[in-house]
């Protein structure tokens, strides 16, 4: 099963640096598409030459999928939403922070639970949807990784938690 990152022109990599080395450290199948295939320019600068297009996806093979923040006018498209409300039937983890939280919402699949857009939540799983603000990118990336079990143990997640949260030096 794969985990994908939807990337496009403006969209903001700090928010799912976290997630991602988290999926690849685990030895996670991830895989950045973007709607076309093609080069994006994040945010931050960088230029992203994405894996694939959102449309060579193969959508029963995707364990999560990930939007992050950023100009989501970008991404504005009925086959972004069509693919939210498919995963979503499927059970796949849908992970959305900051403007990313919008889409999944355009997408219908906030209606009926809690979620960090309209509610007090800074990061928050509720069914199969996981949702943050912008400054929880941490805690983004721990739920993210609890829900897919990526943690050994406790003491895993722990150590995690002390690192990456409370910027502890790992033994």
């Amino acid at each position: 099963m794969k985990d994908v990152v939807l990337l496009y022109n403006d969209c903001c990599i700090y928010e799912i640096v976290n997630l991602t080395y988290f999926l690849k450290a685990t030895g996670s199948e991830l895989v950045f598409c973007s709607l076309d295939g093609g080069k994006i320019t994040a945010f931050e600068g960088y230029s992203i030459l994405p894996d694939t297009a959102l449309k060579n996806i193969d959508l029963s093979d995707v364990r999560s999928f990930i939007i992050p923040g950023g100009e989501i006018s970008n991404i504005d498209q009925d086959i972004v939403y069509d693919c939210l409300r498919t995963l979503h039937n499927s059970n796949a983890l849908i992970a959305g922070i900051c403007a990313g939280v919008d889409v999944l919402d355009k997408a219908g699949l906030l209606k009926d639970i809690h979620s960090a857009q309209l509610e007090e939540y800074d990061c928050i799983l509720d069914d199969n949807i996981l949702t943050a603000r912008a400054n929880a990118y941490v805690d983004f990336a721990i739920e993210a990784a609890k829900a897919l079990d990526l943690f050994e143990d406790e003491a895993d997640l722990q150590e995690t938690i002390a690192f990456w949260k409370e910027f502890k030096r790992a033994p």
